[in-house]
Protein backbone atom coordinates (compact mmCIF):
# COMPACT_ATOMS: atom_id res chain seq x y z
CA UNK A 1 0.00 0.00 0.00
CA UNK A 2 1.07 3.39 -0.35
CA UNK A 3 2.86 5.45 2.03
CA UNK A 4 2.09 8.48 4.10
CA UNK A 5 4.08 10.63 2.43
CA UNK A 6 3.31 9.13 -1.20
CA UNK A 7 -0.70 9.82 -0.39
CA UNK A 8 0.67 13.52 0.32
CA UNK A 9 2.63 13.43 -2.89
CA UNK A 10 -0.27 11.86 -4.52
CA UNK A 11 -2.82 14.63 -3.66
CA UNK A 12 -0.18 17.89 -4.19
CA UNK A 13 1.16 16.70 -7.53
CA UNK A 14 -2.84 16.75 -8.56
CA UNK A 15 -3.55 20.06 -7.10
CA UNK A 16 -0.46 21.36 -9.33
CA UNK A 17 -1.71 20.17 -12.18
CA UNK A 18 1.67 17.93 -12.34
CA UNK A 19 0.51 15.05 -14.43
CA UNK A 20 4.08 14.13 -14.80
CA UNK A 21 5.19 13.19 -11.21
CA UNK A 22 1.43 11.97 -9.99
CA UNK A 23 2.05 9.21 -12.51
CA UNK A 24 5.66 8.72 -10.97
CA UNK A 25 4.26 8.43 -7.73
CA UNK A 26 1.37 5.87 -8.65
CA UNK A 27 4.08 3.72 -10.32
CA UNK A 28 6.00 3.87 -7.28
CA UNK A 29 3.01 2.55 -5.54
CA UNK A 30 2.48 0.15 -7.64
CA UNK A 31 6.39 -0.76 -7.34
CA UNK A 32 5.80 -1.20 -3.82
CA UNK A 33 2.45 -3.15 -4.09
CA UNK A 34 4.55 -5.61 -6.30
CA UNK A 35 7.19 -5.81 -3.46
CA UNK A 36 4.79 -6.89 -0.84
CA UNK A 37 3.21 -9.40 -2.97
CA UNK A 38 -0.09 -7.51 -3.97
CA UNK A 39 0.93 -8.27 -7.99
CA UNK A 40 -2.60 -8.32 -8.77
CA UNK A 41 -3.18 -4.84 -7.33
CA UNK A 42 0.26 -3.76 -8.92
CA UNK A 43 -0.55 -4.68 -12.41
CA UNK A 44 -3.96 -2.69 -12.33
CA UNK A 45 -2.28 0.08 -10.94
CA UNK A 46 0.34 0.14 -14.08
CA UNK A 47 -2.42 -0.46 -16.36
CA UNK A 48 -4.35 2.58 -14.88
CA UNK A 49 -1.82 4.92 -15.09
CA UNK A 50 -0.73 4.13 -19.17
CA UNK A 51 -4.39 4.34 -19.87
CA UNK A 52 -4.27 7.65 -18.52
CA UNK A 53 -0.90 8.92 -19.98
CA UNK A 54 -2.58 7.92 -23.42
CA UNK A 55 -5.40 9.64 -22.65
CA UNK A 56 -3.71 12.70 -21.79
CA UNK A 57 -1.42 12.54 -24.87
CA UNK A 58 -4.35 12.58 -27.14
CA UNK A 59 -6.14 15.06 -25.82
CA UNK A 60 -3.08 17.55 -26.13
CA UNK A 61 -2.51 18.32 -22.42
CA UNK A 62 1.14 19.34 -20.98
CA UNK A 63 2.89 19.53 -17.87
CA UNK A 64 3.02 22.54 -16.88
CA UNK A 65 2.73 24.13 -13.47
CA UNK A 66 -0.23 26.12 -11.71
CA UNK A 67 -0.07 29.99 -12.66
CA UNK A 68 1.94 31.61 -10.02
CA UNK A 69 1.46 35.01 -10.98
CA UNK A 70 3.33 36.66 -7.86
CA UNK A 71 4.05 35.20 -4.52
CA UNK A 72 1.88 36.79 -1.78
CA UNK A 73 2.33 37.18 1.82
CA UNK A 74 5.41 36.79 3.73
CA UNK A 75 7.24 35.17 0.66
CA UNK A 76 6.23 38.78 -1.36
CA UNK A 77 9.52 39.41 -0.15
CA UNK A 78 11.70 37.11 -0.33
CA UNK A 79 10.47 35.46 -3.52
CA UNK A 80 10.70 37.08 -7.50
CA UNK A 81 9.34 34.97 -10.09
CA UNK A 82 9.71 35.07 -13.47
CA UNK A 83 8.53 32.70 -16.58
CA UNK A 84 11.65 32.53 -19.02
CA UNK A 85 11.85 31.34 -22.37
CA UNK A 86 15.55 30.70 -22.97
CA UNK A 87 16.34 27.58 -24.30
CA UNK A 88 19.19 25.22 -24.04
CA UNK A 89 20.38 26.17 -27.65
CA UNK A 90 20.68 29.66 -26.91
CA UNK A 91 23.46 28.60 -24.06
CA UNK A 92 26.93 28.97 -25.30
CA UNK A 93 29.09 27.35 -22.62
CA UNK A 94 31.75 24.06 -22.24
CA UNK A 95 30.39 20.64 -23.50
CA UNK A 96 30.62 19.49 -20.04
CA UNK A 97 28.49 22.26 -18.56
CA UNK A 98 26.10 21.30 -21.66
CA UNK A 99 26.41 18.00 -20.62
CA UNK A 100 25.47 18.54 -16.93
CA UNK A 101 22.18 20.37 -17.75
CA UNK A 102 21.07 17.85 -20.74
CA UNK A 103 21.01 15.28 -18.06
CA UNK A 104 18.96 17.16 -15.35
CA UNK A 105 16.53 18.26 -18.43
CA UNK A 106 16.45 14.21 -19.00
CA UNK A 107 15.84 13.06 -15.62
CA UNK A 108 13.49 15.56 -15.20
CA UNK A 109 10.74 14.71 -18.26
CA UNK A 110 11.38 11.00 -17.55
CA UNK A 111 11.39 10.90 -13.84
CA UNK A 112 8.40 8.22 -13.83
CA UNK A 113 10.65 6.05 -15.36
CA UNK A 114 13.36 6.71 -12.05
CA UNK A 115 11.00 6.30 -9.75
CA UNK A 116 9.33 2.92 -10.72
CA UNK A 117 12.84 1.96 -10.18
CA UNK A 118 13.13 3.95 -7.00
CA UNK A 119 15.43 6.29 -8.20
CA UNK A 120 15.22 9.93 -7.78
CA UNK A 121 16.05 12.27 -10.78
CA UNK A 122 18.25 15.07 -9.85
CA UNK A 123 16.70 17.94 -7.61
CA UNK A 124 19.71 20.06 -6.86
CA UNK A 125 22.44 21.94 -8.77
CA UNK A 126 25.55 24.31 -7.53
CA UNK A 127 26.60 26.34 -10.22
CA UNK A 128 29.98 27.72 -9.64
CA UNK A 129 32.48 30.11 -11.64
CA UNK A 130 33.62 33.39 -12.50
CA UNK A 131 30.51 36.12 -12.77
CA UNK A 132 29.11 36.29 -16.37
CA UNK A 133 29.80 32.88 -17.85
CA UNK A 134 26.28 31.59 -17.41
CA UNK A 135 25.26 30.53 -14.26
CA UNK A 136 22.04 32.34 -14.19
CA UNK A 137 21.01 32.18 -17.55
CA UNK A 138 21.33 28.46 -16.67
CA UNK A 139 18.60 28.59 -14.33
CA UNK A 140 16.31 30.88 -16.62
CA UNK A 141 17.06 27.77 -19.13
CA UNK A 142 16.14 25.02 -16.91
CA UNK A 143 13.00 26.79 -16.16
CA UNK A 144 12.66 27.67 -19.78
CA UNK A 145 13.05 23.77 -20.87
CA UNK A 146 10.87 22.54 -18.76
CA UNK A 147 7.49 25.19 -18.57
CA UNK A 148 8.47 26.41 -14.66
CA UNK A 149 8.28 29.20 -13.13
CA UNK A 150 12.01 30.51 -12.37
CA UNK A 151 11.69 31.85 -8.49
CA UNK A 152 15.04 34.42 -7.88
CA UNK A 153 15.56 34.32 -4.13
CA UNK A 154 16.30 37.69 -2.35
CA UNK A 155 18.75 37.28 0.11
CA UNK A 156 18.70 40.69 1.02
CA UNK A 157 15.59 40.15 2.47
CA UNK A 158 16.10 36.03 3.69
CA UNK A 159 19.73 37.37 5.99
CA UNK A 160 18.52 39.68 8.51
CA UNK A 161 20.61 40.70 12.20
CA UNK A 162 17.43 39.17 14.10
CA UNK A 163 18.08 35.61 15.90
CA UNK A 164 16.63 32.76 14.13
CA UNK A 165 14.44 35.13 11.92
CA UNK A 166 16.99 34.16 8.51
CA UNK A 167 15.87 30.05 9.44
CA UNK A 168 12.74 30.80 9.18
CA UNK A 169 12.54 32.95 5.82
CA UNK A 170 14.47 29.31 4.74
CA UNK A 171 11.93 27.28 6.16
CA UNK A 172 9.29 29.44 4.11
CA UNK A 173 11.04 28.54 0.92
CA UNK A 174 11.26 25.45 1.23
CA UNK A 175 7.75 25.02 2.22
CA UNK A 176 7.07 27.06 -0.86
CA UNK A 177 9.29 24.70 -3.14
CA UNK A 178 7.42 22.03 -1.78
CA UNK A 179 3.34 23.31 -2.66
CA UNK A 180 4.60 25.36 -6.03
CA UNK A 181 6.80 23.52 -8.41
CA UNK A 182 9.51 25.36 -10.17
CA UNK A 183 13.03 26.20 -10.39
CA UNK A 184 14.46 28.00 -7.26
CA UNK A 185 17.27 29.95 -7.51
CA UNK A 186 19.71 31.08 -5.03
CA UNK A 187 22.44 33.38 -6.73
CA UNK A 188 25.65 34.03 -4.52
CA UNK A 189 24.68 31.39 -2.50
CA UNK A 190 27.90 31.92 0.02
CA UNK A 191 26.25 34.51 1.90
CA UNK A 192 24.11 31.40 3.66
CA UNK A 193 26.56 28.75 3.21
CA UNK A 194 30.29 30.56 3.94
CA UNK A 195 32.76 28.50 5.33
CA UNK A 196 31.99 27.38 9.01
CA UNK A 197 35.08 27.62 10.48
CA UNK A 198 36.11 31.31 9.25
CA UNK A 199 37.83 33.16 12.33
CA UNK A 200 35.43 36.48 12.24
CA UNK A 201 32.01 33.55 12.56
CA UNK A 202 29.66 34.41 14.47
CA UNK A 203 26.84 31.41 16.46
CA UNK A 204 23.91 33.08 14.64
CA UNK A 205 26.03 32.49 10.83
CA UNK A 206 26.48 28.87 12.02
CA UNK A 207 22.70 28.14 12.74
CA UNK A 208 21.77 29.35 9.53
CA UNK A 209 24.68 27.33 7.56
CA UNK A 210 22.78 24.59 9.39
CA UNK A 211 19.50 25.17 8.84
CA UNK A 212 20.22 25.38 5.17
CA UNK A 213 22.22 22.21 5.11
CA UNK A 214 19.17 20.74 6.81
CA UNK A 215 17.12 21.70 4.45
CA UNK A 216 18.61 20.72 1.44
CA UNK A 217 18.89 17.48 2.88
CA UNK A 218 15.65 17.11 3.02
CA UNK A 219 14.35 17.77 0.43
CA UNK A 220 12.65 15.79 -1.66
CA UNK A 221 10.31 17.78 -3.46
CA UNK A 222 9.39 17.90 -7.36
CA UNK A 223 10.95 21.58 -7.72
CA UNK A 224 14.42 21.88 -8.57
CA UNK A 225 17.13 24.27 -6.11
CA UNK A 226 19.48 26.08 -8.12
CA UNK A 227 22.40 27.75 -6.34
CA UNK A 228 25.45 29.62 -7.49
CA UNK A 229 28.57 31.57 -6.39
CA UNK A 230 31.54 33.11 -8.13
CA UNK A 231 33.14 32.11 -5.24
CA UNK A 232 33.53 28.77 -4.52
CA UNK A 233 36.43 28.88 -1.85
CA UNK A 234 34.40 30.76 0.40
CA UNK A 235 32.06 27.68 1.00
CA UNK A 236 31.84 25.37 3.32
CA UNK A 237 32.67 21.82 2.33
CA UNK A 238 29.44 20.20 3.24
CA UNK A 239 27.58 22.10 1.07
CA UNK A 240 28.68 20.26 -1.97
CA UNK A 241 27.88 17.08 -0.89
CA UNK A 242 23.82 18.70 -0.23
CA UNK A 243 23.79 19.11 -4.24
CA UNK A 244 23.35 16.40 -6.84
CA UNK A 245 25.28 17.98 -9.42
CA UNK A 246 28.00 20.59 -9.29
CA UNK A 247 28.65 22.70 -12.91
CA UNK A 248 31.43 24.31 -12.82
CA UNK A 249 32.10 27.23 -15.48
CA UNK A 250 34.81 29.15 -17.31
CA UNK A 251 35.43 32.00 -18.93
CA UNK A 252 35.20 31.26 -22.68
CA UNK A 253 37.51 29.50 -25.13
CA UNK A 254 37.94 31.35 -28.68
CA UNK A 255 35.42 29.26 -30.51
CA UNK A 256 32.69 30.07 -27.36
CA UNK A 257 33.57 33.76 -27.44
CA UNK A 258 33.27 33.94 -31.34
CA UNK A 259 30.22 32.17 -31.14
CA UNK A 260 28.88 34.27 -28.21
CA UNK A 261 29.70 37.68 -30.46
CA UNK A 262 27.83 36.13 -33.56
CA UNK A 263 24.63 35.31 -31.50
CA UNK A 264 24.60 38.75 -30.67
CA UNK A 265 24.94 40.61 -33.55
CA UNK A 266 22.99 37.88 -35.52
CA UNK A 267 20.47 40.85 -36.14
CA UNK A 268 22.82 43.14 -37.75
CA UNK A 269 25.59 43.19 -40.40
CA UNK A 270 28.38 41.49 -39.38
CA UNK A 271 30.41 40.97 -43.17
CA UNK A 272 33.76 41.51 -43.16
CA UNK A 273 35.19 41.12 -39.58
CA UNK A 274 38.51 40.69 -38.87
CA UNK A 275 38.30 37.36 -35.96
CA UNK A 276 41.34 37.23 -35.36
CA UNK A 277 41.92 40.44 -33.88
CA UNK A 278 38.37 40.34 -32.42
CA UNK A 279 39.26 36.95 -30.85
CA UNK A 280 42.62 38.64 -29.54
CA UNK A 281 40.65 41.12 -28.29
CA UNK A 282 37.70 38.96 -26.29
CA UNK A 283 40.22 37.03 -24.48
CA UNK A 284 39.73 37.13 -20.07
CA UNK A 285 35.84 38.66 -20.84
CA UNK A 286 33.51 36.80 -19.94
CA UNK A 287 30.00 36.17 -21.70
CA UNK A 288 28.26 38.86 -20.46
CA UNK A 289 30.94 41.05 -20.51
CA UNK A 290 31.07 40.01 -24.61
CA UNK A 291 27.04 40.03 -25.04
CA UNK A 292 27.51 43.95 -23.28
CA UNK A 293 30.38 45.07 -26.26
CA UNK A 294 28.29 43.28 -28.98
CA UNK A 295 25.16 45.25 -27.82
CA UNK A 296 27.15 48.63 -27.69
CA UNK A 297 28.55 48.26 -30.57
CA UNK A 298 25.33 47.69 -32.76
CA UNK A 299 23.52 50.36 -31.27
CA UNK A 300 26.22 52.42 -32.28
CA UNK A 301 25.88 50.93 -35.98
CA UNK A 302 22.31 51.58 -36.04
CA UNK A 303 21.89 55.07 -34.92
CA UNK A 304 24.88 56.11 -36.83
CA UNK A 305 23.12 54.27 -39.97
CA UNK A 306 26.27 52.57 -41.03
CA UNK A 307 25.73 49.69 -43.32
CA UNK A 308 27.41 47.05 -41.11
CA UNK A 309 29.34 46.38 -37.83
CA UNK A 310 32.99 46.87 -38.46
CA UNK A 311 36.15 45.67 -36.74
CA UNK A 312 37.26 49.14 -35.22
CA UNK A 313 33.39 49.84 -33.87
CA UNK A 314 33.48 46.05 -32.20
CA UNK A 315 36.92 46.56 -30.95
CA UNK A 316 36.53 49.77 -29.37
CA UNK A 317 33.71 48.27 -27.85
CA UNK A 318 35.55 45.10 -26.32
CA UNK A 319 38.43 47.54 -24.96
CA UNK A 320 35.60 49.68 -23.33
CA UNK A 321 34.88 46.34 -20.78
CA UNK A 322 38.00 45.30 -20.65
CA UNK A 323 38.97 48.99 -19.01
CA UNK A 324 35.83 49.43 -17.33
CA UNK A 325 37.71 48.29 -14.09
CA UNK A 326 34.94 45.30 -14.26
CA UNK A 327 37.68 42.70 -16.39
Amino acid sequence: MATADQVKALVRSHADGDDGHFYAVAMQVAARAAKSGQSRFAQELRELVDAAKSSSQQTGRQLRPVPVTQPRGDLAGLLAVSYPDQRLGDLVVESSVRTSLDRVLTEQRQQDRLLAYGFEPVRSLLLIGPSGTGKTMSASVLAGELHLPLFLIRLESVITKFMGETSAKLRLIFDAAEETRGVYFFDEVDALAGERSTTNDVGEIRRVLNSFLQFLEQHRAASILVAATNHPQLLDRAIFRRFGVVVEYTLPTPEQARAVIRNRLASVNTRGLNWKRIGEASDGLSHSELTIACEQAAKQTILSKAPRVTTEVLLASLGDRRHSGIV
